[in-house]
């Protein structure tokens, strides 16, 4: 039988996926972004066939990457991972540079960013895997740490998005149903049955992983 947290401990980055153009764009969070040759440079990213970005990839023909850091708001991550670019501009109120394709490029919460020119999709049943060969790099502020997949669920308690190629719905072992909360600000839903840690037994400065507010704007539903 297969750990599942065994999958935990797999290194990722946490990145912003970005394309379009200056005309309409869209980005998603993501931590399956990889190096795959020297020369000429080329990266693989994942992208969820249901992810709004993927029609602009393909559109478009260019992706950015944005390596976010550790003090990264929690409001970036409720951007662009827990919301969906189909009902709103995600890139409004952001910082943005466009490329030398055209890409749009999130240049908050970022130390640096990386522009690619797609070459190659690969079909993985749920996901796309893009292969991108690099256009541009630039370093941002590289005195802040990169976040890791790990530090954003050890130390910011955060969550995957259910579109992330690490999301895993895992099985209910409670015959009891236990509590669920809702965090008034945003929405955000708090379930005991699937977080690993009861609501109540959170410490006192744990945030909502995607508005930043704290435990006392959770309402139990």
């Amino acid at each position: 039988m297969i750990n599942i947290e065994a999958l935990y401990h797999i290194t990722y980055g946490l990145y912003i996926v970005s394309s379009g153009n200056k005309t309409e764009g869209n980005g998603y969070i993501a931590n399956t972004v990889f190096q795959i040759t020297s020369d000429p440079i080329k990266f693989a990213i994942s992208c969820n066939k249901d992810n709004y970005t993927e029609k602009l990839i393909k559109k478009y023909k260019n992706f950015a990457v944005s390596v976010l850091h550790q003090k990264t708001k929690p409001e970036t991550f409720g951007n662009f991972g827990f919301k969906s670019g189909k009902d709103f501009n995600k890139l409004e109120g952001f910082n943005i540079k466009y490329g030398k394709k055209g890409v749009p490029i999130v240049l908050d919460d970022s130390i640096a960013w990386f522009e690619f020119e797609l070459r190659e999709k690969i079909d993985q049943g749920s996901h796309w895997l893009f292969i991108g060969e690099l256009v541009d790099a630039q370093i941002i502020d590289k005195t802040f740490e990169p976040m890791t997949y790990a530090f954003y669920k050890t130390e910011r308690k955060g969550v995957a998005p259910k579109n992330a190629p690490t999301y895993i719905k895992e099985e209910k072992k409670q015959t009891k149903r236990l509590k669920v909360y809702q965090c008034a600000v945003c929405g955000h839903i708090y379930d005991d049955n699937i977080e690993k840690i009861k609501f109540e037994d959170l410490p006192d400065d744990w945030v909502c992983p995607t508005c930043g507010v704290n435990k006392e704007e959770f309402s139990e539903i």
